[in-house]
């Protein structure tokens, strides 16, 4: 094989499919990423079988060939390669022994075949939509910040990993929670389809995220299949397995029977609830308590390391409550919103409280913590 490309291309490539390198691996294969050039392009793959990310890069073809090659030191070597208007050169010979080059600088790296190499597999494209690259980013950001942190060895767990992606007509919702929280979004799609629940690991759709840039313009392609689900974008395509596994009925907890509805400036409330994050230490079980009366929210917190109180104006229907709450869990919630004026609702004290939009394109869950003392 023998290929030239420029190094900004090469990077940009690399640090796209990097995304799927496995922090650890039983299977050395794994930690390599795989030049493949036999389909006339020139495609870099990182597969970690749980996730696995191809591109293609521009380049020059000069013979053709694959190779695999230690991912982290490939980056490295293509990183320090000096800046210039020269192309890079990457020959291999039958040995797979990789020679880079770049004017005066030469590098000669040991490499595999790809005979134990997993390529991604080939997708029925039958089952897919599409939506824009921007709304799918947003969606992601939106609730991704409530997937579980478990292990993959959490016996009955296992679909808090991940985030439920469901179609329904025109509509697409990503679903999230953790046990203490949960996080809804919803946004519209331009054509309608069939039906689709899947669920898709946290893991994969945050790296996604982490290297979508395109707008509302841009489109993706998600194509469904029965054990993976694919996202297609230009010259780059992103594939994950699923989680098996029914997800939580979100709409069990979406009551309508409010006893208590605020409105209030999100960036007050959110200026406030983080200046009480001051006071709160790790494993800490002091809560932050909303005393909500009349055109106020008085926000409290004590603790042995000190403690405040601050009012925040609020528009409140309904009748006086107060709850507690881990205020970062709250934080999470405003930190995504982007509206200026955000709804609070309230069933009693003991019950979560629904931070949600009147159209219900986003809905947060927060679980209230109990208040001793008060």
């Amino acid at each position: 094989m023998k290929i030239s490309s420029s190094k900004s291309s090469l990077l940009t490539g690399i640090q796209t499919v990097l995304r799927a390198l496995p922090s650890k691996s039983t299977m050395s294969i794994m930690e390599c990423i795989l030049i493949n050039t036999n389909g006339g392009k020139i495609t870099l793959t990182v597969n970690n079988l749980d996730l696995g990310i191809e591109t293609v890069i521009d380049g020059k073809i000069e013979k053709s060939g694959v190779v695999a090659i230690d991912a982290k030191l490939f980056h490295d070597i293509i990183r320090k390669m000096p800046d210039s208007d020269s192309d890079i050169t990457i020959e291999t010979d039958e040995k797979f022994t990789a020679v880079i080059k770049c004017e005066n600088t030469v590098h000669t790296k040991a490499g595999r075949s790809d005979d134990e190499f997993p390529y991604l597999p080939d997708l029925d494209k039958s089952d897919s939509i599409v939506m824009s690259q921007l709304s799918l980013r947003e969606l992601i950001r939106k609730t991704s910040f409530s997937i579980a942190d478990i292990s993959e060895d959490t016996p009955g767990q296992q679909t808090m990993r991940g985030e439920l992606l469901e179609i329904n007509d025109n509509t697409v919702k990503m679903c999230s929670l953790d046990g203490h929280r949960i996080s809804m979004c919803k946004m519209e799609l331009r054509e309608s389809y069939p039906d689709r629940k899947v669920i898709i690991p946290g893991k994969s759709l945050k790296e996604l995220a982490r290297i979508i840039n395109g707008g509302a313009e841009d489109d993706v392609e998600i194509i469904f299949t029965p054990n993976h689900v694919s996202f297609e974008y230009g010259e780059t395509r992103v594939v994950s397995r699923i989680i098996e596994g029914n997800f939580f009925d979100v709409n069990k907890m979406l009551v309508g029977d409010y006893e208590t509805k605020v409105k209030v400036n999100k960036k007050r409330l959110f200026e406030c609830l983080d200046r009480s994050t001051i006071y709160v230490r790790e494993g800490d079980k002091k809560p932050i308590i909303l005393d909500i009366k009349d055109e106020n929210i008085a926000i409290k917190i004590s603790s042995a390391n000190g403690s405040m109180n601050e009012n925040v104006p609020a528009e409140k229907t309904g009748k006086d409550i107060l709850i507690g709450f881990n205020p970062r869990f709250v934080i999470d919630a405003l930190n995504v919103i982007d509206d200026e004026e955000i709804e609070l609702d309230f069933v009693n004290s003991k019950a979560p409280c629904f931070i949600k939009k009147d159209d219900m394109s986003y809905v947060y869950v927060v679980l209230p913590v109990t208040i001793s003392g008060v």
